[in-house]
């Protein structure tokens, strides 16, 4: 059964968007009159807004796509880059860079068009591809913490082998994938009626039997997406942190610990960005879940939209973070470009050596 229109045009963003970030959205059939959905102002109907939301999502695009391209590149390109940590750096990167090819064009071209305009394949791999590109980035951030917490609180100065890397890597898209999956299997893809003479396309999730099934999943994946991978990063970098600077007032200011206090503050920026960024929007997503009476508000899908367009800007900032607090990426970088003496390919080490 089609979701009725006003279900459809409130839904219609957490249809592309929502998923972006693998948490599901509750069914709202019948929840909302069409008579009071009318009521509603939509101020992404504006010329204005429009080129705003367009030159906004063009730039993510552009920066993402950019830099993490770059990344990935001068880790396959440089020797000396080739360290374990880096490899999982990678990884983030290949999933922000999932999320700008595959989520963000067609979340812009759905919320300017209120239709979905992909076909039936695409309505049922992107929510998934996208949900998926997402658990693979908190996961990837937890499993750097929780390596360099065994490293620098316990003393295991046995590093993780490269092939153990890469069954860590596979074993995280394979958990993520299955967090994803149901944003696959509960879908629904057909025509909505508006007129004798005009018809709409309609991607949605379907639950069965009852929407509580889709609160659930939605609630239980913003504890598995944001909740719990936030603690466990805070946990370890907090104890990391910690043991580095009791080291260091102890008197074991050498080279070593220096370039771990640098590392650790430059992975733990990257955890504190992407908390800030994403919290509006799981906040938001929050309350819509917790009491639908939110679709109500004014400008809702515009402020859903800004929301988004906050927690994408997490998908380009890590490139940034990088060639700002790094030695080595931003050598690497300016290397690439032209810009400054070649980088070496050796594996010598430099300032901050990840």
């Amino acid at each position: 059964m089609l979701l009725s229109h006003a279900t459809f045009l409130n839904a219609l963003l957490y249809s592309c968007v929502a998923t972006s970030n693998s948490r599901g959205t509750k069914s709202l059939a019948g929840s909302i009159s069409e008579e009071s959905l009318l009521k509603l102002d939509d101020s992404t109907k504006l010329i204005g807004v429009q080129v705003i939301l367009i030159l906004a999502y063009s730039i993510i695009i552009l920066f993402g796509v950019i830099g993490n391209s770059l990344v990935i590149y001068v880790v396959y390109k440089f020797k000396n880059l080739h360290t374990v940590t880096n490899f999982f750096i990678v990884n983030l990167a290949v999933a922000d860079l999932l999320v700008n090819t595959l989520c963000l064009p067609f979340t812009l071209v759905y919320t300017l068009y209120d239709e979905w305009k992909f076909g039936q394949v695409l309505c049922f791999m992107l929510p998934c591809a996208q949900g998926l590109a997402v658990h693979v980035s908190t996961i990837t951030l937890n499993i750097i913490a929780l390596d360099r917490h065994r490293s620098i609180i316990y003393h295991m100065e046995t590093k993780m082998s490269k092939d153990m890397c890469t069954v860590v890597i596979a074993i995280t898209w394979a958990v993520s994938a299955l967090l994803a999956s149901p944003l696959a299997i509960f879908r629904e893809y057909g025509t909505f009626d508006l007129s004798p003479d005009k018809s709409i396309q309609v991607c949605t999730e379907k639950w069965p039997e009852s929407s509580i099934n889709g609160s659930f999943y939605s609630i239980s994946m913003l504890l598995v997406q944001y909740g719990l991978p936030l603690a466990i990063n805070s946990i370890a970098y907090i104890r990391i942190w910690n043991k580095l600077k009791t080291h260091m007032a102890l008197g074991g200011r050498n080279d070593r610990h220096q370039r771990r206090k640098k590392t650790t503050k430059m992975l733990l920026t990257m955890v504190v960005v992407f908390a800030v960024c994403w919290l509006p929007f799981h906040a938001f997503q929050l309350a819509v879940d917790i009491d639908s009476t939110v679709l109500y508000m004014e400008d809702f899908k515009l402020l859903f939209t800004v929301f988004h367009i906050v927690a994408m800007c997490s998908t380009f900032a890590n490139p940034i973070l990088y060639g700002w607090m790094n030695n080595n990426y931003r050598s690497a970088f300016l290397s690439v470009c032209k810009c400054y003496r070649p980088f070496s390919r050796s594996s010598r080490q430099l300032n901050s050596v990840l």
